[in-house]
């Protein structure tokens, strides 16, 4: 009894003295202070654990079709690459000021991992409902499955462009311009002259 009694106190003590250290404001919180090790390997585990689990059952879709690669590569632009970079780029402003450092997604050893199943899927799961504390969105509060598949396909090829093919592939096209019909009258002068078509 006496056994379980210390436990119990030990537990206690230990839960004050917790609750004491983080309402006092001690600990650093700003971006650009380091974790210690011990605590960078318990966020570390937490969230490798928490994804690893929350995205085992999803299915992964045919990511190597090339228009699956090519539709993720605008979003990719527009809402990654200030973080995860782009081939080429070594640092952004953004992505010097996070901690921790988002992935550099140009670079392949970092993107292996997201070749195989279990990383699209934990890919994926991180796009959708982002992570706590860490500065990535939850994207699946504006983006449908099918976009997000898409960035997934997109950043498991990333590695493997230059710099004219990143261009090309994240190129948004104004689907409002493509869709326009020239088969009218347009007045292309000064002087109200027409251009027949």
């Amino acid at each position: 009894m006496k056994f379980l009694l210390g436990i119990l106190f030990a537990v206690f003590v230990a839960i004050v003295g917790v609750f004491a250290v983080v309402t006092s404001g001690v600990i650093n919180i700003g971006a650009d202070q380091a974790h210690s090790p011990l605590v960078y390997k318990f966020l570390e585990t937490a969230r490798t654990r928490s994804v690893a689990n929350a995205s085992k059952d999803i299915i992964v879709p045919d990511l190597e079709k090339v228009d699956m690669i090519s539709t993720g590569g605008a979003d990719y632009k527009d809402m990654c690459a200030g973080c995860h970079l782009s081939p080429g780029v070594e640092s952004t402003d953004f992505s010097a000021g996070l901690y921790p450092k988002p992935p550099n997604f140009t670079n392949a050893d970092v993107v292996k991992r997201y070749q195989t199943k279990a990383g699209a899927q934990q890919g994926f799961w991180v796009i959708k409902h982002g992570i706590m504390a860490s500065g990535m969105p939850a994207w699946g509060a504006s983006h449908d499955d099918d976009r997000m598949w898409a960035m997934v396909a997109f950043i498991r090829s990333l590695p493997e462009l230059n710099d004219a093919q990143y261009t090309m592939l994240t190129t948004r096209i104004d689907t409002d311009i493509m869709d326009m019909s020239f088969d009218g009258n347009m007045d292309m002068s000064e002087d109200g002259s027409e251009m027949q078509h």
